[in-house]
């Protein structure tokens, strides 16, 4: 029951943003920024510049652009926390092949957020994420847990072991064959301070946030979550959602409504990367 609730408490992070955690983002990006050993990535993939006192910065929604082109990224988490293991191996499903079939199916672009224990857990179904060129794979994290105090619950990763932690989740999408890893780093439940940018600043990565939160952790009504993200989408938002079967069981049936009504509105939907690229050029 405590594992439950603990992941409970980091799936609904997941969907939350912490008033507490400070905000800091540039004001452009830069697509040429050199990246740290923690960091794969793809050629393209642009960066922030660094936020104030060379903090690493954090990138929440794209700017709405003078032309008025109505773009939104999806994101999907793969969390899998580090001690989940045993509930894998009894028939858990922290997976979600049938929403990756169905982007895939409705030619929708995503980026992934994988914790480097979905990966190790997932071997083949990481690669397959990660090298179809529809998809970029972000840092998630390899445990899962919290990189600061008083976050949902969650256990909480020691600062000397954070950077070691972003590192081994590097090293298990190297391991699975993901190929198109992207300089992007999202907080497990979204909680993050001034310290821990600090600490990460070396690895030259932008921290993802978002401004739509589905709601579709461990939601049973995939109208609910839909609407939730009609309601909150803007032009250049960041929709932060749940690729795992078990914790997030009707987001697929969810997007079979969200991704044709926001086409309908005249949405194009793109990666994360596309939309700091896109804030770059305006």
């Amino acid at each position: 029951m405590i594992a439950v609730a603990l992941l409970g408490a980091a799936l609904a992070g997941c969907g939350s943003d912490p008033a507490s955690a400070p905000r800091h983002s540039a004001d452009r990006p830069s697509p040429s920024a050199p990246q740290g050993e923690g960091a794969p990535k793809t050629a393209s993939a642009p960066t922030l510049a660094p936020g104030p006192g060379s903090l690493t910065p954090v990138f929440k929604r794209a700017p709405e652009n003078p032309r008025g082109e109505k773009v939104v990224a999806l994101t999907f988490d793969a969390d899998m926390t580090a001690d989940q293991g045993p509930r894998a191996a009894g028939g858990e499903h922290f997976d979600n092949p049938g929403l990756i079939a169905d982007l895939r199916r409705m030619k929708v672009p995503a980026t992934v957020f994988m914790t480097g224990r979905w990966a190790e857990e997932y071997p083949a179904e990481a690669r397959a994420i990660g090298t179809d060129p529809a998809f970029e794979v972000g840092n998630h994290s390899y445990s899962h847990y919290a990189f600061k105090s008083d976050c949902y619950g969650l256990p909480v990763v020691h600062k000397d072991a954070v950077l070691a932690d972003v590192e081994k989740a590097s090293a298990q999408f190297k391991k699975a064959g993901v190929t198109n890893a992207v300089p992007y780093f999202r907080f497990p439940g979204g909680c993050y301070d001034d310290e821990v940018l600090r600490t990460l600043a070396p690895l030259k990565m932008t921290a993802v946030q978002w401004d739509v939160v589905s709601g579709d952790a461990f939601a049973t009504d995939a109208n609910a979550v839909a609407e939730q993200v009609l309601a909150g989408v803007r032009p250049g938002s960041l929709v932060v959602m749940h690729c795992t079967r078990s914790a997030a069981p009707v987001t697929d049936t969810a997007l079979q409504r969200i991704v044709p009504e926001l086409r309908k509105r005249g949405y194009r939907f793109v990666k994360v990367s596309d939309l700091i690229r896109g804030a770059a050029q305006h």
